[in-house]
Formats: structure tokens, sequence, C-alpha cells
């Protein structure tokens, strides 16, 4: 299965505050802007980003179709494949994708420790 490229999200308290620690620790930002309240940093091919008063806890997230640069890929698993297969194996979704549309779709599900994954495909 591939799930493309993957990320942490941070929930932060402070945006600025949070860009200006990760920036020390040598990220860049490669996305999103402090007026939408949410960054993505980057440094080499590690990303995070930080979202402030956009949803509870940190949960990790992997882009379907897409690589460490935000760049298509040719070949990927599409979300709704990935929702099949993990339905399949008895895995819960906290939100499925819509089985008949095309396109953008996420789901949500939870490690068996309850941290958060979210697979957000963009195209």
């Amino acid at each position: 299965m591939k799930l493309g490229a993957f990320s942490i999200s941070l929930s932060v308290k402070d945006l600025e505050k949070s860009r200006d620690f990760y920036e020390k620790l040598g990220f860049s930002q490669m996305g999103g802007n402090l007026e939408s309240n949410y960054l993505i940093m980057k440094n080499g091919s590690t990303l995070i980003g930080l979202f402030q008063a956009m949803f509870d806890g940190n949960m990790l997230t992997f882009n379907p179709g897409w690589d460490e640069n935000a760049q298509n890929l040719d070949s990927f698993d599409d979300v709704r494949e990935i929702q099949k297969h993990l339905k399949e194996n008895n895995v819960t979704l906290e939100k499925e994708a819509g089985e008949t549309t095309p396109g953008p779709e996420h789901i949500f599900l939870k490690d068996p420790d309850g941290n958060m994954i979210l697979i957000d495909q963009h195209r």
C-alpha cells in the first residue's frame, strides 16, 4: 500500500512561536501561511505541519499522490483503495471517504494506543 508523503501534524497554541522554534531546528516554511492558521515546515525530507486552532491533538498524516515536496506522483494508491484494504482487514475508521466520488478525500483512523492518523488525498 502506497500512503504517500508522511508528516506529523501538530496542534500548536501560537503559530508564530512554533514557526520560530522549528526554524531554529533548521526547518523552513514550504507551505501554508499565518493568515490561514497553518504552516508546513520542511527540513530535508522531513515535514511538520503546524496547525493553530484547527484540531485537537497531534496526528500522523499521509498524503497519497504526493511526494515530500508536495509534487504529484505518477502512480499512487487512491485513498478509497486504501480505505477498502483497511476495512477488509477489520480496521475501524473514525471517518470514511465517499466511495463513489473521485478526487480529493480523506479518512481518519486511530492506532491501538489512540493516536490519530489522517490519510489526506489532495487530488
